[in-house]
């Protein structure tokens, strides 16, 4: 099982949230560093206040329906479930009080709408619980966690994490190099299947497959 954290790793979590407090501010979104710090405080949020700003752009503005993806994530994800990986999605977006069912009808429509595969889904914050064989994680609290309770993390390089140690990953195309290597490793190079029989390769297949069939029964009709 690969745990699969969502903000900061499939989301772009920084493009989004700065997005949403430069139309506050009345501000460039460009102007808010990149370089950031966890806790935002390069962007003027004071110790207490993300919760407060955090909360608002879930509940009030619905951001996590609009947030970007994170380039490569869905493709090396869709080929990874292909060679038979489960992917769990692990995301603590229930943190803050209130807005619960915005948070989680919000991020299901999302996965949907990026084309993200995945077998189940956890809202949780204490990951170790999951009990997954490999995670992907950007938050260092969440890594140091995960690591303490000896699980196999890896972790997806943002300017907030730098100082948590290797394995680390600058993009998809790296972890899921890593994660095929633990998982030939698992299941051995006759255990990994590239590409399900029958369906074709790249994120949009469901939709793709939908719309033939859809042209199908259409075409019957006549």
């Amino acid at each position: 099982m690969f745990g699969v954290d969502l903000d900061g790793v499939v989301a772009d979590y920084t493009a989004g949230f700065a997005q949403f407090i430069a139309e506050l501010r009345g501000i460039d979104p460009a102007s808010l560093p990149e370089e950031r710090s966890y806790d935002f405080r390069e962007w003027g949020i004071g110790p207490g206040e993300f919760e407060q700003y955090h909360g608002s752009a879930v509940s009030e503005h619905r951001f996590l329906a609009r947030l970007p993806a994170i380039e490569g994530a869905a493709e090396a994800l869709w080929r990874l479930s292909d060679a038979g990986v489960w992917i769990r999605v692990i995301t603590h977006r229930l943190y803050v009080n209130w807005g619960h069912a915005e948070a989680v009808a919000d991020t299901v429509q999302w996965l949907d709408a990026e084309r993200i595969p995945y077998r189940d889904i956890c809202f949780l914050g204490h990951k170790p619980e999951v009990e997954a064989d490999c995670y992907v994680d950007d938050a260092p609290h969440n890594i140091a966690a995960l690591r303490l309770s000896g699980n196999d993390v890896i972790v997806f390089d943002q300017p907030y994490n730098r100082d948590a140690a290797d394995p680390r990953a600058r993009n998809w195309a790296q972890v899921e190099s890593l994660v095929m290597e633990r998982f030939t490793a698992w299941r051995g190079a006759a255990g990994v299947q590239p590409q399900l029989p029958g369906m074709d390769a790249g994120k949009d297949r469901l939709a793709v497959r939908r719309s033939a069939a859809a042209l199908e029964q259409t075409e019957a009709e006549d």
